[in-house]
Order: C-alpha cells, then sequence, then structure tokens
C-alpha cells in the first residue's frame, strides 16, 4: 500500500474536516443569532436601554469565556485520559441539544435573558473539550510528515466556516427566525456523524496510572519547562491581546470611514477571506524551512497590517490592512500550530491543546476588553495604533526571550524522551 501524499487521501482526516467544517458553520452562525436575539429580548421583553441592552452583549462573551477558564484543566485531562473520538462525539452532542433547545425556544416565542445566558454557557462548555479533543487526535490519523498540510487544511475547514456561517444565519433568519437554529441541528448532526465514523482511538498509553490533579499540574508545568512550547503560547497570547482592531471596527464603521453596517459586515469579513486564501497556498505548498523566524515576522506583518488600518481613512484600503493581517494571522496560526503538535508528546497533546485553547481564547476576549479601554483613553486610531506598535514590540521581545523560537528551523519534532518516561510514572 503506497503511503499517501495528502492528507485528504486519508479517509478518518475527510471525516475530521468534514467535521469541522460543519460544526464552525452552524455554531459560529448559532452564536451570532444568539447575540442579535438576546439584545433583541433585552431591549424588547425588558425595557432595557441601547446601553444596557449593549452592557448584556459584553455579559454573553463572559458567559462563554468563564466555562472556557474553569474546565479547560479538565478538558486537556479528558482528553488524555480518554478515546478522543468519543469525547468530541460528546462534546458535539450537547452543542446539538443546544441548537436544539433554541430552535424550540424561538418556534415557540418561549425566549428569556435567562435561557440565553444558560444556553450560550453551555455552549462555551462544550467548546471546551472538542477543541483539545479535536486538535490532539489530528496527529493520531496523520503522518508527520503531513501534519502542516492537515493544519492548513483544518484551518482553512474552520475561516470558511467563520464566513460562511454568520452570513448562512443572517440570510436563513430573514426567512424564518428559528430556521438558522434548525440548520444548526442539520449541520451538527453532520459533524456529530462524520467524528462517530472516525476510527476508535484507544488513549494514550499510561494516562489512566496518574491521577487527574496530578495531570493538570503535570500539563501546566511541561509548558512552563518547555520553553519552545512556552513561546509559542504566549507570543500568540500577548500580540493578538494588544494587536486585536475587530472590537472597535464598528466605530470605523460608524464615524471614521462612515460606512454604515453594510462596510462593517465587510470588513469583518476581510480578515477571514485574507486567512483562506494564504490557507488554500499552505496547503498546496507548507512552509517547510525557517519555520521559527517565518512564524516571527508574520507577527511583525500582522502588527504593520494593524498600524496601517488604524491610520487608513479610504474604505478600500482598509479592507486591503485587513486581508493582510488575517493572512499574516494565518501564516503564524498555521506555523504555531504544528509546531505545538508536533512538539508535544501524545501523552501530554491534550492538555497542552487545552492550554493553547485557552490562551487563544483569553486575548480574544481580553483583547477586546484591552481595546475597549485603549480607545476611552487614546481614541479608536491611537488604540488600533498602540495595538500594533505593542504585537511589534513583543515579537521583537520574545525573539529575544526565546531564541528557540527563532532557531527553529523545520517541524522536526524536539521534544525530549524524559517526559514520556515521567509521563508514566504513577
Amino acid at each position: 500500500m503506497t503511503e499517501p501524499t495528502s492528507p485528504l487521501q486519508i479517509p478518518d482526516f475527510r471525516l475530521l474536516w468534514l467535521s469541522r467544517f460543519a460544526s464552525v458553520v452552524g455554531t459560529v452562525g448559532m452564536v451570532v443569532i444568539i447575540g442579535y436575539q438576546l439584545y433583541d429580548v433585552a431591549r424588547g421583553q425588558y425595557g432595557m436601554s441601547i446601553t444596557q441592552a449593549a452592557f448584556q452583549l459584553g455579559l454573553l462573551g463572559l458567559a462563554q469565556f468563564v466555562p472556557l477558564m474553569v474546565f479547560t484543566p479538565v478538558a486537556g485531562v479528558v482528553a488524555d485520559r480518554f478515546d478522543r473520538r468519543t469525547v468530541a462525539a460528546l462534546a458535539s452532542s450537547l452543542d446539538l441539544l443546544i441548537a436544539l433547545a433554541l430552535a424550540l425556544a424561538t418556534q415557540f416565542d418561549a425566549l428569556s435573558l435567562p435561557l440565553l445566558f444558560g444556553l450560550a454557557a453551555m455552549h462555551g462548555t462544550a467548546r471546551v473539550f472538542i477543541g483539545p479533543a479535536m486538535s490532539a487526535f489530528t496527529p493520531n490519523i496523520v503522518p508527520a510528515a503531513l501534519m502542516p498540510r492537515a493544519i492548513a487544511l483544518g484551518s482553512m475547514a474552520w475561516q470558511t466556516g467563520a464566513i460562511g456561517g454568520p452570513a448562512l444565519a443572517g440570510l436563513l433568519f430573514g426567512i424564518h427566525h428559528a430556521l438558522p437554529y434548525w440548520t444548526a441541528v442539520a449541520l451538527l448532526a453532520i459533524s456529530l456523524t462524520a467524528i462517530l465514523s472516525i476510527r476508535r482511538l484507544p488513549p494514550p498509553e499510561g494516562n489512566r496510572d496518574v491521577h487527574p490533579v496530578r495531570q493538570v499540574i503535570e500539563g501546566f508545568t511541561y509548558v512552563w519547562q518547555e520553553r519552545f512550547l512556552l513561546g509559542c503560547v504566549t507570543l500568540d497570547l500577548f500580540a493578538v491581546l494588544l494587536g486585536g482592531a475587530t472590537a472597535l471596527l464598528p466605530v470605523y464603521a460608524r464615524d471614521i470611514l462612515e460606512v454604515g453596517p453594510q462596510g462593517l459586515g465587510i470588513m469583518r469579513a476581510a480578515p477571514a477571506i485574507g486567512a483562506v486564501l494564504v490557507s488554500v497556498i499552505l496547503s498546496a505548498r507548507p512552509i517547510t524551512r525557517n519555520v521559527g523566524n517565518k512564524m516571527l515576522w508574520a507577527v511583525v506583518v500582522f502588527g504593520i497590517a494593524t498600524i496601517g488600518f488604524g491610520l487608513s481613512r479610504s474604505f478600500f484600503l482598509s479592507l486591503g490592512f485587513l486581508a493582510l493581517l488575517g493572512a499574516a494571522d494565518m501564516v503564524s496560526v498555521f506555523i504555531r500550530s504544528t509546531l505545538v503538535q508536533l512538539h508535544t508528546p501524545d501523552q501530554m497533546r491534550g492538555r497542552v491543546s487545552a492550554i493553547s485553547g485557552l490562551a487563544i481564547s483569553a486575548s480574544n476576549e481580553l483583547g477586546e476588553m484591552q481595546s475597549g479601554i485603549a480607545a476611552a483613553l487614546l481614541g479608536a486610531t491611537g488604540a488600533v495604533v498602540f495595538g500594533g506598535v505593542g504585537a511589534i514590540f513583543i515579537t521583537a521581545a520574545w525573539a529575544w526571550l526565546f531564541p528557540e523560537l527563532r532557531n527553529a528551523r523545520t517541524f522536526a519534532p524536539q521534544y525530549r524522551e524524559t517526559h514520556r518516561n515521567t509521563e508514566k510514572t504513577p
């Protein structure tokens, strides 16, 4: 039997890709509609002012982030102790039930703020467990040589789903308010079926012999001691924390570029379009050499594009900077994700993926708060430019603090064998 030359030649990877794409289209669209309905319910049923209802949207983001922060250590241990396919399937089943509950509540006009907040928090909990399980078992079904292409294809599934999900949900919502949720139910059913069709993946050996609390500690200790992984995870955390411009896009759409809600929608899509184009290129011609330096330079370009967007007063030039921002971020994500997966032994992969996912989510959520505070102090333009400069500064600092990053020439695994042996010690 000949060795596969593309991840798409592997049946289990095709199922994994289908599962991820269907899940992202369904859940991202679902979350967008939840936000709209929550604002509408707050204004209509509860008589809140615009400011009060807008504050509820902030609480909605918090409701989804808190479970992520609380359950991340648990999710990592679960992904390392049990069949990762089963873990992902159970979490996907929870998401399917959430979509079904939202469809029925919308269909019968039974929406309320407590219900929407509760279901949003449950979705955040499901997302905690899906991420580490799905990320951790990718290297179990894809050979190491094909992992860079697999990462690129997986990112393509996510980015295209993130573009198409909200657009599809908005279109369906205009036809019937419950239709986006019924569609999410169907898509999540497809995702769940695809996951269950993947061959059974036995859990990593040795992890059942270690107490779960000790495994949690070992996960954080491992990332802390492995400077290469620590540098990868924290680079994304701090660069995106400072450089996130998307939180201020409504300000640019309404008051700076004056393009209204239609322009806002186009601007929101621009980074994802840039990311999709790059992921298509990387899936065909993945980066293989000087990967560490290229990751660092990608973050620098991300910062430069952020500065350019902040200073631009042309709508089309701003779209170009946003697309460049998304493209640069995709290069960084591609390299960092591949390095993290291949530089982590299988026994630790669930916990490391969970910690990495927490850092990414924290950078996105806290980055929005940082942007808001900076905008209040510096104005919207000053906040965006400050963030771009900060991302460049962080990259330079990390290149100096973590020489392991700039010295990474290939994706070849470099973790120490001693960690494998340590994991098996009761």
